[in-house]
């Protein structure tokens, strides 16, 4: 038994030495600074792969928590590079500026794409929960004056992405508390107070701003979401909002519901699904 043991953690090894050699990773980029305090982001980049289009991941966490560390790396394979991002944690700093940082990552990746060997000219934006939120939000907010800020030393670049993969994340916080369990409203209401720098009954405009739903319009890009039929934390019913305002638009969208999948399950890094974003990006011109 022992021995067995020992051939497996021997070959899981192999397995993740093979996985960091297929793959380029510079760490630790400076992108913006705020009060003092540094921003930054890693780049993950299949090897042998010449100029492959940029994926900007936000990671999830309740907008109060959550790292850049070990991003998903699904779509490596199908051809794509991926930046992972750092950003202001909503007990830092409230609504907007995550955005104003996501935004400010984008110009300097686009402005940076030679230096780090990826294409500039059309980035992706991918997040999950709370990060699904920040990616669709930033997604369907390309030029907006109010969202863009002025972090970092690209302000002439643009931070327009142009395509979105959204994970499971809220997408109207004027409907969310009457879809959610009441485990998920334990969780969200404190977490939007935080988020919003107030009580959600008392930032009507703000949470308005802040969803993606109210600020899809004809020019947004193509999007590919996902939800898990068993999501007890974000309603799944966030996610058809969204899909049905694009559809509204006649734009470029596409829904997988993940059947017995909750907020976190295996079945969101399964390859048939990375294949079937890798066909919607593809279709979109990546």
């Amino acid at each position: 038994m022992k021995h067995s043991l020992s051939l497996i953690l021997f070959f899981f090894c192999l397995i993740k030495i093979q996985a960091q050699e297929d793959v380029e990773i510079t760490k630790n980029l400076v992108y913006a600074e705020v009060e003092n305090k540094k921003l930054t982001l890693d780049i993950y980049k299949p090897k042998g792969k010449k100029d492959p289009y940029l994926i900007v991941w936000v990671h999830g966490g309740a907008w109060h928590s959550g790292n850049k560390e070990n991003p998903p790396l699904g779509l490596l394979p199908f051809g794509y590079a991926l930046a992972s991002v750092d950003f202001q944690a909503s007990t830092e700093k409230p609504f907007p500026a995550n955005v104003h940082d996501i935004k400010a990552s984008i110009r300097f990746l686009r402005a940076n794409a030679h230096k780090y060997g990826y294409q500039s000219d059309k980035i992706i934006i991918w997040g999950s929960s709370s990060g699904g939120h920040l990616a669709a939000l930033v997604a369907t907010t390309n030029n907006n004056l109010v969202l863009e800020g002025n972090l970092g030393n690209y302000t002439n670049t643009s931070s327009s992405v142009q395509a979105c993969i959204d994970f499971y994340g809220p997408t109207n916080f004027l409907t969310i508390l009457n879809q959610s369990t009441p485990h998920g409203l334990n969780v969200r209401l404190p977490a939007l107070a935080i988020l919003l720098g107030k009580p959600l009954d008392q930032a009507t405009e703000l949470a308005k701003l802040a969803s993606p739903v109210h600020q899809v319009d004809t020019s947004d890009p193509p999007i590919f979401i996902v939800h898990g039929e068993q999501d007890s934390q974000v309603p799944v019913n966030q996610s058809i909002e969204l899909w049905s305002a694009y559809k509204s638009k006649n734009l470029k969208t596409q829904i997988e519901f993940i059947p017995n999948a909750g907020h976190s399950d295996p079945a969101y890094s399964k390859k048939e699904l990375m294949e079937k974003i890798g066909s919607f990006l593809k279709e979109s011109g990546f």
